[in-house]
């Protein structure tokens, strides 16, 4: 096939900004020419820098081209099209259909109003006017346009280009706008959407833990989109930007002076912004970092972090403008990088191609710059590609190509007008396409994410590294992947720089914000009782499970609240409970006297059977003093009361009825006491005043029972018993102070009686200990709260044991014991006489009562013993009572009853 030489079609008017420059390309197509790639470019810097904007020389333009006139970048990308389109025009993709792309590059001059001049340009060649003549000089109509690089211009051609859906691919244009098929259903990118960028520079602050941030960017619709996603993403990470620099999108803006020094002043101010977000094109870079020098060195700037947008982070010129006395880090995301073996062949074979050169303006033009030598002109583009901008411009075209390959495969193309812009659009959404051996497919949103390369340009010794790409940006699950150790050391060791607005708040403590500030800046200050912090920097305390837990203020975790009880192993229970077994042992050793001794005056002086029984209750009440303590189970709640109650009824009903009976004796009058002699059964008695606290007590069981119950307190758990029903416990003790009450009052009377016999005394002294001991019991136990309760209780009943056992029983032991001559018959008369002479004396000079002995004074000298005493009595006119007192000595009645007789015949 012979070579052809096809002309690509001419630019029309001439931008203003390329006035000096050709913009004829002169392609070699080895193919038939099937249709025309539309290609945006900015190829010519349109900016002229007219201040200096400090007294520092202008920043230099790395070599590449003049401050005014060709600018690398654009060239290099206009190169890689070029590549793009000979490669696949030489790959089985077209060349096994015989079809081949053609291309027009236009100049945008990074405007919006020269790129929208160019895309009226080349979408006029759309329209086919009769006879089938094109309107344009281009052999074909434009098929597809890839490009633009800024948003700003895409956005202004895709609007356009949406009128007849011809397909715009771009190859570094950002905005999320973007990915709105309503508004762009035409426009397709082979790189990530800003959302995700921004994501990833949330991600690394939140990783480097810096909360206080700056952002620059330009006043487009990239800058804003990027503006508005960066600080929506960093807020809910919780990230605070302290400051917005925004300066004017283009460079020949009259503010553009006053905004660059606004923003320089505002980075040096904020001095504990040691981070600052960039969305800036790579010029306004280059200025910003030109005026930050002319403040002088600063080693607040040597320790700054600049995190670098795709926009400028790969920008060659930055980085020849960069020294350690305005920054000493750049982390930057860039595009994914593809293989340049293949596009560094070409640049190298550039000078070789002397066609080439002839019939491209602008490699002539680049060229010249370089005083003629060629090979300095290659090694300077190969130094300033990037290989990012290589990949993503080669996927645009092989999207392209696959896309028509797709349609002509199954179907002829070669007819002109039979491959519509709308059909190669539909193919590049339908399907995926090759590219360097990788297949690619454009998502619901037109966009190829492939993630994004970070890169790391530091100060060391003085002197900026380019670490190139240290780690990869996962868009999929948000985290990034370190190239190896080194690297991921290199940007674990930005950690060590600090930007926060306020100091960390140390675990125990929370941000408190004041109303109107940033949230990031804040006092710390300290957890409330029963809250924690466990962390840094928390927004609030956490609350304690107050149910089990508990914490001082400050506290940086929960305390477990510790079970507290009236344990056995507390001294004062250890006190308690030996009190308790030494009333059980005296209590059973005076049983055992009294049984050994019980056919002695003093034992039946003492009540016989009953003192046993009362002994008994005693051992009750002692035993119920020991269920207070421990933990405390429903059961035991329940049979350390009762088992009090009843025992203690049992025991104050047995004292009652020895009480009554010395009131028999000395207060009823001799009708109503014949009828009381006749049915007074102690037993039954006792058995009744029994009967009736069980009744209390069973409906206390019944209604409302005493039960475990844990208390919550400030800093532990009480484990006490609930009584359930206190009503019903006053009750219960409000019955035994009822018969305590008429026990005291029957034995009140009763106290004139024999010294050593005298039951009375020794009743009252014991309810007198009683009564004292509840009436300390009542208000103490009302105001008293925690594991001692029960020991109030324990007290008071051991108390009240201890004043009986040693009221009633140890003046008896005494005697049996210590004075056996007072346990004898003969004693015991003889103190009744004594007692009893007395009383007749004093009532009646020379009689007993009504019985007409010799004389007062004949009486003791027949009282010789109690035989005589009661032969005596038995003399009297009133025989009955000593009927019944000789009766009684016969039946082993009690001393006690004997002399109540006595009394009883002397009242008679």
């Amino acid at each position: 096939m012979t070579r052809t030489e096809h002309h690509v079609g001419r630019g029309g008017a001439r931008p203003p900004c390329a006035s000096s420059l050709h913009q004829d390309l002169n392609v070699l197509l080895l193919e038939p020419l099937l249709c025309c790639l539309g290609c945006v470019f900015w190829v010519i810097d349109a900016v002229k820098l007219f201040c200096p904007l400090s007294r520092k020389t202008p920043p230099k333009h790395n070599g590449l081209g003049k401050l005014f006139g060709l600018g690398h970048d654009g060239f290099i990308k206009a190169l890689t099209m070029i590549h793009a389109v000979e490669s696949v025009n030489k790959s089985p993709v077209l060349t096994e259909l015989g079809i081949s792309l053609g291309y027009q590059i236009y100049d945008s001059c990074s405007d919006v109003t020269t790129a929208l001049r160019a895309t009226a340009e080349f979408t006029g060649v759309t329209t086919v006017s009769e006879g089938g003549a094109n309107a344009s000089n281009c052999p074909l109509p434009i098929k597809a346009v890839i490009g633009a690089s800024y948003s700003e211009v895409t956005i202004a051609v895709a609007r356009h280009l949406n009128l007849q859906l011809i397909p715009q691919i771009s190859y570094a244009s950002t905005a999320i706008i973007l990915s709105d098929k309503f508004r762009f259903p035409a426009f397709l990118r082979t790189v990530p959407s800003d959302l995700y960028q921004t994501q990833a520079m949330v991600q690394l602050l939140s990783n480097n833990d810096w909360t206080w941030v700056g952002v620059v960017t330009t006043d487009g619709d990239y800058g804003r989109s990027a503006l508005d996603s960066f600080i929506s993403h960093a807020t809910a990470s919780e990230i605070c930007v302290a400051f917005k620099e925004i300066l004017p999108d283009s460079l020949t803006s009259p503010n553009m002076i006053s905004a660059i020094r606004q923003a320089a002043a505002t980075i040096r101010n904020q001095t504990k912004v040691k981070v600052v977000v960039s969305f800036a094109k790579p010029t306004h870079m280059m200025y910003l970092y030109h005026e930050l020098k002319g403040w002088g060195p600063g080693s607040e700037l040597s320790e700054r972090v600049w995190v670098a947008s795709d926009n400028w982070s790969s920008s060659k010129d930055v980085l020849g403008n960069i020294d350690q006395l305005d920054i000493s880090h750049v982390v930057g995301f860039t595009f994914r990088r593809g293989d340049l073996a293949s596009f560094y062949s070409y640049l190298m074979s550039l000078s070789d191609r002397p066609d080439i050169e002839q019939n491209n303006s602008f490699l002539k033009e680049f060229y010249s710059l370089q005083n003629g030598s060629t090979g300095t002109a290659a090694e300077n583009l190969k130094n300033s590609t990037n290989a990012d901008q290589v990949l993503s411009v080669g996927m645009a075209v092989s999207a392209v190509a696959h896309a028509v390959a797709d349609i002509c495969s199954n179907r002829s193309c070669k007819t002109p007008g039979t491959l519509q812009p709308w059909k190669v659009l539909k193919a590049l959404k339908g399907s995926a396409f090759e590219h360097n051996g990788k297949s690619y497919m454009f998502d619901m949103k037109g966009d190829i994410n492939l993630g994004y390369d970070v890169t790391l340009w530091s100060a060391v010794r003085g002197v900026f590294h380019d670490h190139g790409v240290v780690a990869e940006y996962h868009t999929i699950n948000d985290s990034f992947s370190y190239s190896s150790e080194e690297t991921k050391k290199l940007l674990s060791d930005l950690m060590k720089l600090e930007s926060k607005c306020s100091p960390a708040c140390e675990p125990g403590k929370f941000k408190k914000t004041a109303e109107g500030q940033h949230t990031c800046c804040y006092e710390c200050t300290n957890c409330t009782e029963n809250h924690y912090s466990n962390n840094t920097d928390m927004d609030s305390c956490l609350s304690c499970d107050t149910e089990i837990e508990w914490s001082l203020a400050g506290s940086k975790m929960c305390t477990p609240k510790t079970l507290e009880f009236f344990s056995w192993q507390d001294g004062f229970a250890v006190v308690l409970l030996t009190l308790a077994a030494v009333g059980i042992i005296l209590v059973l050793l005076v049983g055992a006297l009294f049984q050994r001794h019980h056919q002695t005056p003093v034992v039946k002086a003492a009540g016989g059977p009953l003192s046993q029984l009362i002994l008994l209750s005693l051992v009750g009440s002692f035993v119920s003093a020991v269920f207070f303590v421990g933990h405390a189970s429903s059961l035991q709640c329940k049979v350390r009361q009762v088992l009090f109650g009843l025992s203690f009824t049992l025991c104050v009903s047995c004292i009652l009825v020895k009480s009554l009976t010395i009131l028999m004796a000395f207060q009823l009058n001799p009708d109503l006491k014949n009828v009381f002699h006749r049915f007074y059964q102690p037993y039954v008695f006792i058995c009744f005043c029994l009967a009736i606290q069980v009744l209390i007590c069973t409906l206390w069981l019944v209604l409302a029972s005493p039960r475990e119950r844990t208390t919550v307190l400030l800093t532990t758990l009480l484990a006490e018993c609930d009584e359930g029903s206190y009503v019903a416990f006053g009750m219960m003790l409000g019955y035994i102070a009822i018969l305590a009450i008429v026990c005291f009052v029957c034995a009140f009377k009763g106290r004139k009686l024999p010294q050593k016999y005298n039951e009375a005394m020794f009743i009252t002294f014991g309810m007198l200990l009683y009564f004292i001991s509840w009436v300390i019991f009542v208000p103490i136990y009302v105001t008293t709260s925690g594991k001692y309760l029960p020991a109030v209780e324990m007290v008071i009943i051991l108390m009240s044991n201890y004043g009986i056992l040693s009221c009633h029983f140890f003046p008896k032991c005494y005697i049996i014991l210590l004075k056996k001559e007072h346990n004898t018959e003969s004693a015991f008369m003889k103190n009744v006489y004594e007692y009893s002479s007395k009383g007749i004396i004093d009532s009646s000079h020379n009689t007993i009562d009504n019985c007409n002995l010799s004389s007062a004074t004949q009486f003791p000298r027949h009282l010789g013993n109690l035989a005589n005493a009661l032969t005596i009595i038995s003399r009297c006119p009133c025989n009955k009572p000593a009927q019944s007192l000789s009766k009684g000595i016969r039946m082993n009645v009690s001393p006690l009853y004997i002399f109540v007789l006595v009394k009883h015949q002397q009242n008679a």
